[in-house]
C-alpha cells in the first residue's frame, strides 16, 4: 500500500494563508497577514493591516514620514493584521499559533501574550533592528510566547508554481467552471 504524504507541511499552509490575506491589504509599501490556528490545525481568525473598517480612507495619509507627525501618516490610522484577527476571533486564542507574515510589533506583541497566544511563526524579521521588535521579543520571552522564523523553500516554491500552473491549464481547457 503506497503511503500518501500531504503535499504541504501545516506551517506552509497556513503561511500561506496568512500570505493570501495579505493581499487584501491596501498599504503600499508592507502588506501584512495573519492566521491563529488552534492546537487541532483549525483557523480561528485571519487578519490583514488596513485602516479601521468603515472609515473613509481617501481622507487618511499612506504616508510614512514620522516628521510631518503622527498625525499626517499611517501610523496613527493604520490597525495591524495581528490586531485585526484577535479583533475578529471568534473564540478563544488561548494556546492559539499565529502565523503572520512579518514578525509582530510591541502593540501587537502586547494583544498576543495577553491572549495567551503560544507559538508565532513569522515570515520577515525585516524590521529586528528596530525598537518596537526587540521590545517585541522581550515582551514573548518574559511571557513565554515562542517565536520562530519559517523558511520559504525552493520545494514550496516549485510545488506552488506547478499547481498554479495546472489550476490556470486546468482554466484554459474548460476543465474549471
Amino acid at each position: 500500500m503506497t503511503e500518501v504524504t500531504a503535499p504541504l507541511s501545516w506551517d506552509e499552509y497556513f503561511m500561506l494563508q496568512a500570505m493570501m490575506a495579505s493581499f487584501r491589504s491596501k498599504d503600499p509599501s508592507t502588506k501584512v497577514g495573519s492566521v491563529f490556528v488552534d492546537s487541532d490545525n483549525h483557523q480561528i481568525s485571519m487578519g490583514y493591516n488596513g485602516f479601521i473598517a468603515g472609515i473613509d480612507e481617501s481622507k487618511l495619509p499612506w504616508t510614512k514620514d514620522l516628521e510631518s507627525g503622527l498625525e499626517n501618516t499611517k501610523y496613527g490610522y493604520v490597525v495591524h493584521a495581528e490586531a485585526n484577527a484577535i479583533l475578529h476571533a471568534p473564540r478563544s486564542l488561548t494556546g492559539s499559533v499565529c502565523y503572520v507574515t512579518l514578525f509582530p510589533c510591541n502593540e501587537c506583541a502586547k494583544l498576543i501574550a495577553s491572549k495567551k497566544v503560544s507559538e508565532i511563526v513569522f515570515l520577515s524579521d525585516k524590521h529586528q533592528d528596530k525598537e518596537h521588535t526587540r521590545m517585541a521579543k522581550r515582551i514573548f520571552d518574559l511571557t513565554e510566547v515562542k517565536y520562530r522564523q519559517m523558511e520559504v523553500t525552493p520545494t514550496l516554491l516549485e510545488k506552488l508554481q506547478q499547481h498554479l500552473g495546472s489550476l490556470l491549464h486546468d482554466v484554459n481547457c474548460g476543465g474549471i467552471k
